[in-house]
């Protein structure tokens, strides 16, 4: 196990759940993204996500993972939408996989793009599958996804098995950046109970309540986004995401 991977699973084990703040380089200019991670950082995040559903890479990606290191000493995990999406300067990445993607491009194809890439900048590989759920947003369409329905969570539960005995550690069910409601507390429950993997939910978690909801189900790790970008006042709703998904439990 890995610096980064350490860290998520002791704040895990201690509080019970840990935050993610995720920055789209495409997005934000290079110079407010370190303003918001050190807001984030200050709210209480346990590392920032990098990347997003579009192909930002090379130097506008390199620089705002700089832009970031250089405001908090959070770990940076890259969330790349394909392999332009990796940056020497990040800490891990989160080598995923999305399983229910109709195009092996999503699956394995630019994964094998990408795995010397993530070899000779020494990245931290945190094996993921990558589960988008309805509605999807823009990563679903990306990602040509087969979108799992909202009141299937036993399609869910199956995709995260088969995650789990190929070796992936964590499994991300997403509901698509933006999307008007986040994944549904009954799927989440039902792969927590079907699974041993590290559970990140993220999409449409707008509010503390949404997010502590998802922790009391069975998530491991919330991931918001959007709500970084729009909210004039991030570092309070950051805030009070944190304070929420860790009031629910832990050591």
């Amino acid at each position: 196990m890995g610096k980064v991977e350490e860290h998520l699973k002791n704040i895990i084990a201690r509080d019970g759940a840990a935050h993610l703040t995720l920055i789209d380089p495409a997005k934000q200019a290079t110079g407010v993204t370190g303003e918001i991670a050190s807001d984030a950082a200050e709210a209480g995040t346990d590392g920032i996500m990098v990347g997003g559903s579009t192909r930002a890479g090379g130097k506008p990606l390199d620089d705002t993972v700089l832009s970031i290191k250089k405001a908090t000493d959070l770990p940076v995990i890259l969330f790349p939408a394909s392999e332009a999406g990796i940056s020497r300067h990040a800490d891990a990445i989160f080598f995923m996989s999305m399983l229910n993607s109709r195009d092996p491009h999503f699956i394995t194809g630019a994964q094998k793009l990408g795995a010397p890439l993530v070899k000779q900048f020494k990245l931290e590989p945190l094996p993921m599958a990558y589960l988008v759920v309805e509605p999807g947003g823009a990563a679903g369409g990306v990602g040509k996804a087969d979108l799992i329905p909202r009141a299937k969570s036993e399609l869910a539960v199956a995709y995260a098995l088969a995650a789990q005995y190929l070796g992936m550690r964590f499994v991300y069910l997403e509901a698509g950046s933006g999307a008007d409601r986040p994944v549904p507390a009954e799927m989440v429950r039902a792969v927590r109970e079907a699974t041993d993997v590290t559970l990140i939910v993220g999409g449409g978690i707008r509010t503390a309540e949404a997010a502590a909801e998802r922790v009391r189900a069975g998530a491991d790790i919330i991931v918001t986004g959007t709500l970084v970008e729009r909210a004039k006042d991030r570092k309070e709703k950051i805030r009070e995401i944190v304070k929420a998904i860790k009031s629910c439990g832990g050591a």
